[in-house]
């Protein structure tokens, strides 16, 4: 099950998803779950000041193929801040250097949505709920960042965290930027 969650507070909007597993799933749900945290950890780690929206993409992108998994290509992450869809859109596929520079002071919703089997997928006729083409399972996690003018946010945790399975989203500390000497991004 996924639980897509907006905020809106202050005039400022922030977006979060995780998909949870329901009842007993299967060892290849289980490891859909883990690689579609690991994407987001991935491009969370690219937002960084000076980099460019085709490295999350990038990113996100090497993961979940070098999984064997898809990643969906017609929905894609998005600034977010006064408005809750800003420009850019931040696709989770890719290029290095590529697409608008990350600039302190953006706020971006960065949000893989992985499939085991191929990337397509259609809105079924309630105009709202979105499945695989094929029929195969998939995954979405997202995270609202902000790129900060210098380092990561205070009290992030840098050390391993254990889940209580592979298969339960990671706490947002586990996604925090690794340092960097330019600027990283800020979990909201």
């Amino acid at each position: 099950m996924s639980v897509d969650v907006g905020v809106w507070l202050d005039g400022l909007h922030a977006d979060s998803a995780a998909t949870f597993p329901v009842g007993k799933v299967t060892s290849q749900a289980e490891r859909l779950l883990a690689v579609t945290q690991e994407a987001l950890a991935a491009g969370v780690a690219q937002a960084r000041a000076g980099n460019h929206v085709g490295d999350i993409g990038h990113a996100v992108q090497e993961v979940a193929e070098g999984a064997g998994y898809s990643v969906v290509r017609e929905l894609v992450g998005h600034g977010i801040g006064s408005a809750f869809h800003e420009d850019p859109q931040v696709p989770n596929y890719g290029k290095p250097k590529r697409g608008p520079r990350l600039m302190p002071g953006m706020t971006l919703a960065i949000e893989p949505m992985v499939n085991v089997g191929g990337a397509d997928i259609r809105t079924l006729d309630d105009k709202w709920t979105v499945v695989t083409e094929d029929g195969s399972l998939s995954a979405h996690f997202e995270h609202t960042v902000a790129i900060l003018e210098n380092g990561g946010p205070p009290g992030c945790s840098r050390r391993p965290i254990r889940r209580p399975s592979p298969a339960a989203p990671p706490p947002p500390a586990a996604i925090c930027p690794t340092p960097a000497p330019r600027a990283t991004a800020r979990s909201l």
